[in-house]
């Protein structure tokens, strides 16, 4: 019984966490920076993906396109940063 009080302690303090993270967080940033933040780590994510493909890659000409993507996005993440 103790178990289920503790746990549903732990949720609402969680809960209680996530939502003041949330609220702070949205009320301080402009939609022109929420979407710089959101294109940001969509970058972020996709650069990841093409790092770990380039471990991974064999054939050159594949190699190439990746090295090329990398450097756009790295490019593109470049100019984000410069926006600020």
């Amino acid at each position: 019984m103790a178990r289920g009080w503790e746990s549903k302690s732990v949720e609402g303090q969680i809960e209680s966490f996530a939502s003041d993270r949330r609220s702070s967080t949205r009320e301080q940033l402009t939609t022109e920076q929420l979407d710089r933040q959101h294109k940001r780590d969509s970058l972020m994510l996709s650069r990841t993906r093409v790092l770990h493909d380039i471990g991974k890659i064999q054939n050159p000409r594949h190699l190439k396109i990746l090295k090329d993507s990398l450097a756009y996005l790295e490019a593109k993440l470049a100019e984000l940063n410069d926006k600020k």
